[in-house]
């Protein structure tokens, strides 16, 4: 059994989710159980798939880092939304999509250390 919080992922992407508290609280209000809500859950989700995975055996630990390398895509894809739709501005986007490129980078390398496998970090638009 691996302590979460000692893994240097875990603590970037609590940072990120903590982040991505801040910045979401000055949606609109209407935004509460949608955007504000998804952007949330799939921030926090990163860290609780990291913590889950760290209780179980290899295996599974690397399907749970799978699941925050999903919610890390998720959030990416919400920043975007809310980016465009202008609730957050550029720069604030700009700051927190390199902690999620950040968080990506390293849910990759862990991936790669527990499976001895690795997965492209982005898919090439053709």
């Amino acid at each position: 059994m691996r302590d979460f919080k000692n893994l240097e992922v875990w603590r970037k992407s609590h940072q990120l989710t903590l982040n991505v508290y801040r910045a979401t609280e000055g949606f609109p209000r209407s935004e509460l159980f949608g955007l504000t809500s998804q952007i949330r859950r799939a921030a926090s989700s990163i860290e609780a798939n990291l913590a889950e995975g760290c209780g179980r055996t290899q295996a599974e630990f690397a399907k749970f880092v799978q699941i925050a390398l999903g919610s890390n895509c998720e959030v990416e894809c919400h920043l975007l939304l809310s980016r465009d739709l202008s609730l957050l501005s550029h720069e604030s986007h700009r700051r927190l999509l390199q902690q999620v490129e950040e968080v990506r980078r390293m849910l990759n390398a862990l991936l790669k250390t527990i499976r001895g496998v690795s997965i492209p970090l982005k898919q090439e638009t053709v």
